[in-house]
Parts: C-alpha cells; sequence; structure tokens
C-alpha cells in the first residue's frame, strides 16, 4: 500500500517532469474509477464546480462537509493514484480546510485567491503549506489565481502583471505550482511562464485554448479540465435521451464501465 506521503512526492515529480501532467478531472466514485482505469493516467484532479452541480449547488456553494464526503469517496475509488482536490477558496479557514482533506486521503489541492489583497493571499498559501507540514503529508498547492477570470473591465497587462506578482508570491510563500485559468494564447502563456518559472505553471484546457502539446513545448506543468469533463458526459447523456425518445436504441458500442 503506497502511504499518503509518497503518493504527495509522485504528484509533486509528475509536475516538475519534463511532460507535461495532464489530469482529467472527475466529481464522484464512477467517474473516478473510470478515469483511473485508464493506464495514461497518473493522476486524479477533483472538479468541484463537477461535484457541487451534482448536489444541486453552484460553483463555489458547496458545503465543505459534502464537498470532502465526496473526495473522500473518489481516493478511495482509485486506490494508490494521488488525488489532488479542487477546494475553492479553502473556504473560512484554509489550513483547517487542507488539514481536514488530508484526513480523507488527498495529497493536493487547488486553492483560489479571488484576488483577495495580496498580503491576505500569501497568508492563506503559508497557512495551507504549514498544515501540510504538521500532517507529515508535502502537500502539493496549485495555488490558483483569479487575476484573468476575476479581472473585470481592467487592463490585460495590469492583469498579467498581477498574476505573475501573485504568483511569485505564492511559490516564496511554500506552493509548488500556480493555477492561471482562462484561455491562453501562445504569447500569454510564454510570458507567464517566464515571469512564474518554467514547470511552474499549471493551466485549464478549455475550448479554443492551446492543447496539452503546446502548452508542454512553452514550459506548462500541468494542464487540467475543471467542468468539461462532466459537460462532455452530461451532454452524451442528454443526446443518448433524445435519440432514445426518438425511438432508437442503446448503441451496441456501449461499455459497461460501472
Amino acid at each position: 500500500m503506497t502511504t499518503q506521503a509518497e503518493k504527495a512526492q509522485t504528484l509533486a515529480r509528475l509536475h516538475a517532469a519534463p511532460e507535461i501532467l495532464r489530469v482529467v478531472n472527475v466529481w464522484d466514485a464512477v467517474s473516478a474509477r473510470t478515469v483511473a482505469a485508464l493506464p495514461e493516467t497518473r493522476a486524479i484532479a477533483t472538479a468541484g464546480h463537477s461535484i457541487a452541480a451534482t448536489f444541486g449547488y453552484p460553483d463555489g456553494g458547496i458545503p465543505l462537509e459534502i464537498s470532502l464526503d465526496m473526495i473522500g469517496r473518489i481516493v478511495q475509488a482509485v486506490g494508490d493514484l494521488p488525488v489532488t482536490a479542487d477546494l475553492d477558496d479553502g473556504y473560512a479557514d484554509p489550513g483547517e480546510t487542507v488539514r481536514r482533506a488530508i484526513g480523507v486521503g488527498v495529497v493536493g489541492a487547488n486553492v483560489e485567491d479571488r484576488l483577495r489583497p495580496l498580503d491576505e493571499a500569501v497568508s492563506r498559501v503559508e497557512a495551507i503549506v504549514a498544515a501540510g507540514a504538521a500532517e507529515g503529508v508535502p502537500f502539493v498547492l496549485n495555488a490558483r489565481t483569479d487575476a484573468f477570470v476575476r479581472a473585470g473591465d481592467r487592463p490585460f497587462e495590469e492583469s498579467l502583471a498581477d498574476a505573475i506578482e501573485r504568483g511569485r508570491a505564492y511559490l516564496s510563500a511554500g506552493a509548488d505550482l500556480v493555477f492561471v485559468p482562462g484561455i491562453l494564447d501562445a504569447e500569454v502563456t510564454r510570458r507567464l511562464v517566464e515571469g512564474i518559472g518554467e514547470r511552474k505553471v499549471s493551466v485549464i484546457g478549455l475550448p479554443g485554448a492551446l492543447s496539452a502539446g503546446e502548452y508542454e513545448a512553452l514550459g506548462v506543468a500541468r494542464v487540467s479540465y475543471g467542468p468539461m469533463p462532466q459537460r462532455v458526459a452530461l451532454t452524451a447523456l442528454q443526446d443518448v435521451a433524445a435519440d432514445l425518445y426518438a425511438s432508437g436504441a442503446i448503441p451496441a458500442s456501449t461499455r459497461n464501465l460501472n
């Protein structure tokens, strides 16, 4: 049995490797087992948006207890694979949130800054890192900055400079890498990697974004997909339901994955 500390070390090595880490986000035990069954899967990432939607909550609105219960079920479903969780903004006490997440088997997390004042955001990163150390787990923090997604109407160059400043500060506070969500083109990605560090930037794969291979060539450490895998699955569900209502039949290619 792989220990939790060993899983955390594995996750850290995957981020540091020359090959970009691709994590397909899951939202419950069966989606986790389905992704974990693929030989290409090296780690599992939960999608906070998707878990919230599963229980009827808006993104960012799910109670911590419900989220952690599902995350724990996902950890149990995937065995020795390291699990990194979406913990929204860390809730009221990010250190305690991470301590509880470690308690259900998590070894890494995304935590959003929601553009809090920089000193406050850095203090929250420090609390997360300290919680991992106190629990004896080298917790892998993918510190998220919302410099782009919450930018509003401020000039782009200000948002880019803010993302770099925050990213550097979070790394100095003990974060392992910096998650900068948004549709990032090659030039913006290059500038982020140049400003934050090689293999220190994490991105999200969205329609219209670069491919994983293109991000890898630019020095990005990790690409995840947020709510998109669940949306693809729900699109397929709605499409097959519409086909069945129209006198269709279940496709013969359907696999028994549960």
